[in-house]
């Protein structure tokens, strides 16, 4: 898989998230944002991940709309590199922060803790926040505070090859209600292999297990067991549970029919059936397969078909001296016009109602409408439900350390360490972090 920009927001830079971890160990909260709201006028700073051509397009046709606008404000635009860019926010002061940055979503309550962004509801205007899609306030609300809006979301699930399936003769869901249950999974893999000459029969990007592709990509299958990465703000109890335990010794069992996919085309070229991957990968993917993709849920360990969601988001910077203006630029960049060249250009779902509704790729009928109806149906992983689809990832400034030690612990099982032993020791590095750091409370 060609590792695209939003493939690297939605699922965060690994070096980047444990560089964060790593500068967030011991550090005290900041206090408390430092912005002013100023007078709605002058010079704006604006920070942002640096990505494919046609995303730095949408961005930039964006803030040139927003200078054509009014003659107020102006935005000036700077783009950074997506393998630097959260190193870059992390280890900035605040006050020599943008007034507008961009935060990749799991590290959003880090940079609450430490000062670097600022509430938005003074700021933002009341409009574009009832626009803003369920999933959008969850992930940028802290301590039950908007911190940040999204443009977009991201969603992911089971691609299927259905001509590969047929032959077979391999029944699959077509619904989030008829997801495959983890023993069917299992009997559905030596099925397909069984008919493959490789003996493999699926793909999940395996090797990124490390990074947060692994936390993004497979603590939904933790979720669904009816286990958790935290639970109170505490890991032993939860990480380490029997029923996280049991999901990823599952997990593991996959191994034997799991192509390594080290030229990125396994499922596209047809070398396996299904496929574990986002909406990132549908442009590609139809393109190879037309109309023998499917799309289709994550297996349902027990508790329901669980998946990852979330992804960049937009906030301001807690040292701006202009948070009025900072406000008027987000609420402009958050319109449907700027929307839709953004997810036009990348193929993720929006993450505002409007959008969201119009598009022709989510909406009902629509090739990814099962992923729209993952996000219609989403909660915070601190409070999961049987009806709840797409989960995004733990809300605290130690999120950091929990991902690196989630991905390590997962990683290692894949490599056959004993998942109970594997689970508790991670479980244990990340409390220890959060003693270490007063619970990151602020």
């Amino acid at each position: 898989m060609k590792i695209t920009r939003i493939a690297r927001r939605g699922m965060a830079a690994a070096a980047a998230v444990v560089a964060t971890a790593t500068l967030a160990a011991g550090c005290s909260a900041g206090g408390g944002a430092g912005s002013n709201a100023g007078d709605g006028t002058g010079q704006i700073s604006v920070w942002a991940l640096q990505g494919q051509d046609g995303e730095n397009a949408a961005l930039q046709a964006a803030v040139d709309g927003f200078n054509k606008s009014q003659d107020k404000i102006t935005a000036s635009l700077r783009l950074i590199a997506s393998d630097t860019y959260t190193t870059t926010i992390t280890t900035t002061p605040k006050d020599q922060l943008p007034d507008v940055l961009q935060i990749d979503g799991p590290t959003l309550a880090s940079y609450v803790f430490n000062g670097k962004v600022s509430p938005l509801k003074d700021y933002v205007s009341q409009a574009a926040i009832d626009n803003a899609t369920a999933g959008s306030i969850a992930e940028g609300t802290v301590n039950g505070e908007l911190y940040a809006l999204a443009q977009f979301d991201s969603a992911m699930g089971l691609y299927g090859n259905k001509k590969l399936l047929d032959a077979a003769k391999v029944n699959y869901p077509t619904s989030i209600k008829e997801a495959w249950t983890a023993d069917q999974f299992a009997a559905a893999l030596k099925t397909l292999a069984a008919e493959n000459r490789s003996g493999k029969a699926l793909d999940l990007n395996e090797a990124g297990l490390a990074g947060e592709w692994g936390t993004y990509a497979f603590a939904p299958f933790v979720w669904s067991a009816g286990g958790n990465l935290l639970k109170n703000n505490t890991a032993v109890g939860a990480l380490d549970s029997p029923e996280s335990v049991k999901a990823l010794t599952q997990v593991a069992s996959w191994r034997p029919f799991v192509d390594s996919n080290a030229d990125s085309n396994a499922f596209p070229q047809g070398r396996v059936a299904l496929g574990i991957g986002g909406h990132w990968n549908y442009p590609a993917y139809s393109k190879a397969l037309g109309d023998d993709l499917l799309v289709m849920p994550l297996p349902n360990f027990g508790t329901g078909a669980k998946a990852g969601a979330g992804s960049l988001t937009w906030g301001i910077g807690g040292g701006t001296d202009n948070g009025k203006a900072a406000g008027a630029f987000l609420s402009y960049l958050l319109n449907d016009a700027n929307v839709t060249a953004m997810t036009k250009a990348n193929g993720a779902p929006p993450a505002t109602k409007s959008a969201l509704a119009s598009d022709a790729l989510y909406m009902k009928g629509g090739p990814l409408a099962l992923f729209a109806d993952q996000l219609a149906n989403s909660c915070p992983s601190e409070n999961i439900t049987a009806t709840c689809v797409a989960v995004y990832r733990p809300v605290t400034a130690g999120y950091p350390t929990v991902t690196s030690q989630f991905s390590s612990a997962l990683s290692a099982i894949w490599g056959g360490a004993d998942p109970a032993r594997a689970l508790g020791d991670a479980a244990k590095s990340i409390d220890q972090n959060f003693a270490d750091n007063d619970g990151y409370r602020q």
